[in-house]
Formats: structure tokens, sequence, C-alpha cells
């Protein structure tokens, strides 16, 4: 790379921060091969299983969405080449023509209307992707209308992330039905795909490798120069930083932090960071009468609200910033990124407080505190299992003795996730999808009940529910003027911090480890996109 001009543009989070890692002029021949390694398991190809980053991310190389996101994560044209509102509550899709799945068979209406079904269905992890009042209507084979009851201006805000299925390779193969993050045995869907993406998935073993090629029958021109991208999951830190430092892969993520400088320092690849839109935040089991696996019998210390207020005042988010995550974190008051609501600076982070979170613990009868059990993958954030273990020891200092359960995410997810919500305290991280703050009020905070299709608290693990902020939410949805908007997402979070419904921790940074003969684009969604992906030839 020593002639080549090595350019980093850094845009501002508001407008999608982006980097781009480009070369004065790519070049013409074919990039060969990428390889890449992450340190979790891609389990699923399913687009329905699980709402994940990197998961998305991977299945976005085969399947394609009818709206997508660009490179400053702007709405952009996907197999809807246009749409409009003919009227406040009718959306119209223009479908591409001359679209083939990658079986050969066309893409047309018919598969909209089956995605739209079978993406709020039940198994889905994507349900709130696509407004619950939705109804589609094939206007004709290339054209789709969406009926609303009532307007909705953010009604395509998931839409990025909505995946679109073949009616007639699903039904085919028994998959017309989403498969469970929790399954425990995989379905057709889960294993092979069959998408319109610039990419096929001609192998996947979950956990190992999966390997895709480029696809010749594209509708589109993508960027990437790739020929093929084969994905192994390096879990080891230390093994993951060797790959990329020896050039046996051409990616990685994440750099751990302790290894960033000796990355850049190598002449050989650099650490490409940034920040990012993700909010690591911890949840307390708030549904529950009795706390599961706890020394608590007959009863949940956390429906007490000094009990909770006590946990956020105990755990010292910046200690945590500082030491565990080396600087690599911003502390939040806010279960959302500052870049994504703009009036998250007139809302401050309760300091911490040892005295008084003793003092509330003893107020609510556990002056020598209790035994509970925490939830925590080992190979999904930056550095997750050691915030978990920082956590663990600063409760112990109001007497709280907490069982540290940290797995893979395979296993994390499938315990805590819905039907059975299987956790006590757990820590997890969320972007919201639509990049907006009605996501976090609807998805993460609004109350989960029985028989609720609309996906409301299905990703609510702590079953915390105030039935105040879901109304605040569904304003929220419908309200157009942003002044009046901004005001009503300021109350919904104010009344959750208020009630020390859930514990945000910080935005961690972004840290992916790239080859300099790779040239690719980073943006602050962190989903690797192998369409951008391009490999100086051998």
């Amino acid at each position: 790379m020593s002639r080549s001009t090595l350019k980093i543009l850094a845009r501002g989070v508001a407008a999608g921060a982006v980097a781009t890692f480009a070369l004065a002029a790519l070049p013409a021949q074919a990039a060969n091969v990428f390889r890449f390694a992450f340190q979790g398991d891609l389990k699923s190809l399913d687009p329905y299983s699980l709402k994940e980053s990197f998961t998305e991310g991977m299945q976005q190389a085969a399947y394609e969405s009818l709206v997508t996101l660009d490179k400053n994560l702007k709405f952009a044209p996907g197999l809807a080449e246009s749409w409009e509102t003919p009227e406040p509550t009718r959306w119209r899709f223009h479908l591409r023509k001359n679209v083939k799945f990658h079986d050969g068979t066309p893409f047309t209406a018919d598969d909209v209307l089956f995605s739209a079904q079978r993406v709020r269905a039940s198994g889905s992890n994507f349900t709130t992707n696509v407004p619950s009042d939705a109804e589609f209507v094939k206007v004709d084979d290339y054209t789709v209308d969406m009926v609303l009851k009532k307007p909705n201006p953010i009604a395509l805000a998931q839409f990025p992330t909505w995946l679109i299925m073949s009616k007639a390779w699903s039904e085919k193969n028994g998959a017309a039905q989403p498969t469970p993050a929790n399954a425990t045995s995989p379905s057709y869907a889960t294993l092979h795909e069959n998408g319109t993406g610039p990419f096929v998935i001609a192998e996947h073993q979950p956990g190992v490798k999966t390997v895709f090629k480029k696809f010749d029958g594209y509708w589109g021109k993508a960027e990437s120069n790739l020929d093929e991208a084969v994905l192994t999951t390096i879990a080891n830190p230390a093994t993951r930083v060797a790959a990329l430092l020896s050039g046996e892969v051409d990616w990685i993520d994440p750099v751990p932090l302790q290894d960033q400088q000796r990355v850049n320092a190598s002449g050989t690849a650099i650490v490409m960071a940034g920040p990012e839109l993700r909010t690591i935040f911890l949840g307390m089991d708030q549904d529950r009468d009795e706390l599961k696996d706890s020394s608590v019998k007959g009863k949940n210390p956390f429906k007490d609200i000094k009990v909770r207020e006590a946990f956020y005042l105990a755990i010292d988010e910046e200690t945590i910033a500082k030491r565990v995550m080396r600087g690599q974190a911003v502390p939040s008051a806010l279960m959302i990124a500052p870049a994504l609501y703009d009036r998250a600076s007139e809302i401050k982070r309760p300091a911490t407080d040892l005295k008084k979170a003793k003092e509330l613990m003893a107020q609510a009868g556990y002056p020598d505190g209790f035994t509970l059990t925490m939830d925590c993958p080992n190979d999904r954030y930056v550095n997750d299992e050691a915030i978990c273990q920082a956590v663990v020891s600063m409760l112990a200092r109001i007497n709280v003795k907490v069982n540290l359960n940290a797995q893979p995410k395979a296993k994390y997810f499938a315990k805590v996730l819905a039907p059975n919500y299987d956790t006590s305290f757990y820590l997890l991280g969320w972007t919201p999808s639509s990049l907006d703050s009605h996501n976090i009020l609807f998805e993460i905070v609004g109350c989960r009940k029985p028989g609720d299709k609309s996906g409301r608290g299905s990703w609510n693990l702590a079953g915390y529910c105030d039935p105040k902020i879901d109304e605040i939410a569904d304003k929220v949805e419908g309200e157009t003027d942003k002044t009046k908007r901004d005001a009503l997402i300021k109350e919904g979070f104010e009344t959750l911090n208020a009630d020390w419904g859930y514990i945000p921790l910080h935005q961690q940074a972004l840290a992916w480890g790239v080859s300099k003969k790779v040239h690719l684009t980073q943006r602050a969604d962190n989903l690797l996109l192998l369409y951008w992906v391009s490999k100086d030839p051998q």
C-alpha cells in the first residue's frame, strides 16, 4: 500500500457517521477471496430469527429489502425502485422488474406479501419492522400498497432490516414460518438461503465457517470486487489478532482494546475506529413475582424501586468506561445514543453513590443483600464479559452476590429471548434499527402483554411496564411536529429514568481490524456489508 493513498473520511454521526477506506483508484482485477473473522457465531440464515447487527449484516449479503440505507444511513431504493404516499394511510411501492432470486425464480409482489406475513408471524424476532396494523395489497405484479389504519410517519423506519424472501422457495422447503432464535433444531431456512442479493451462500456451518460467492445473476451493480468471502468464528481475542497480523484473515471484529496500538503499528493492518450507535445497558426482571435463581423467596426485590435505584447507584460506569473499556466508551444517561436524539444532552446520568445505595438496600429490607444470577454474553459486545465481571464486583459492595452466567451469544440469546425471557439480571446492547427513539420506547421498554401481536416489548427482557410510557410511545409514533415529538420523547425517557427501570451504561466504540489490502465502508450501525468490500488483487 506504499503507493496508495489511504483516506479516512469521518462524517458526523448525526448524519450517520461513516468512515470509508478507499484507494485513489480501485483495481480493475478481481479481488479474489476476502477472509474475515468475528468473535461470535453466525447461527441462522433465516432473516427473521435474530435481530442482531452482525447477523443482519451477513444476511444482507444474500437477501435484500424494499428500502435500504446508504453509506450515510439515509434511505435509498432497494427492491422497491420508488415509493410514494398517495394518501396519509397508504404507501405505494413500485418494485424492480427483472430481479431474480438465487434459484432463478422472479421476484414479484407475491413475495412481498408473503414476507410481510412471515415477518410478523410467531417466532419472528422482527415483528416490529413492519407496522402491526399494515395490510399489504397487490396492485399488480410489480406494485404493492401498504395500507395503515392511521398515519404513521415512521412506518418505513425499520424496513432496511426487513429482508424479502421467496414465497415459492419457503413453502416448497417447509420454511413458511420463521425460525425462533431458541429453536433446538434448524429449519431449512436456518441452513440455506434464497435471496436476491449480490452474494449466494455456498456453504454454512454454524459457528465454524460460512462461504459467500458472487452471484453472477445479480440485478444491480455491487461496488465489491470480491469473488468469494469466507467467514470463520475466532472466539479467542489473541488468536483473532494474530490471524489479522499474519494475513490469515483480512478483517476482524472486535480488536481488543489492549491490542489496538499494536495493530496500528503493524504496517499491514489498521484499526478502523469510530463512534457506534449501540447502547450497552443492564436489565432487571420486574415481571416475575419471585426472582429466579435468587436467595430471596416468595417475592421479587426488583419490584421495589429502592432496590433498582440502589443497583443503579452502586454501579460505577465512569470506572467501567475508563478502566474496562480503556476510554473507548461514552457513559450514557439514556437508552439511546445521543446522536439519535437532539435533546439527549438535557438528561444527565446520576452520579455513583455507594452510601445512598447501601441506605436504599437497608430501607428495602436487604441490609445484608441477596444472591442472584446475571446473564451475560461473552462473544458479542466489546469486553462484554469483563463489563459483567466489573458489575459483579461493584454490587458486592452493597452485599449483593452475583453468580455470573457468561456464555456464547447463541446460547445467551436462546435463553433470555422470547418466549421464556429466562433471566433475572442481564447485559444487552441495542442499536435501534429505526435509528429513532420510538424503537426504544416501544420495543425495549414497552409493556409485554399476552396475545399482543404488535411486537411491543418484544425485546423487553426485564418485563418492565409503565402504561404511561406506552401512551407516550403511541403519540411519538404518529407525531409529525419535531418539537412536539422531541418533547414527548424526553417525557418518556424521564419517566423511565425516574422509575429506575433500566441501567444504561455506555455507547461502545467501533473497533474493526482491517488489512491495508482491503477497502470498505464502516457505518455507525456496525454492519459489515460485503457489497461495499473490495480487496487488492494478489
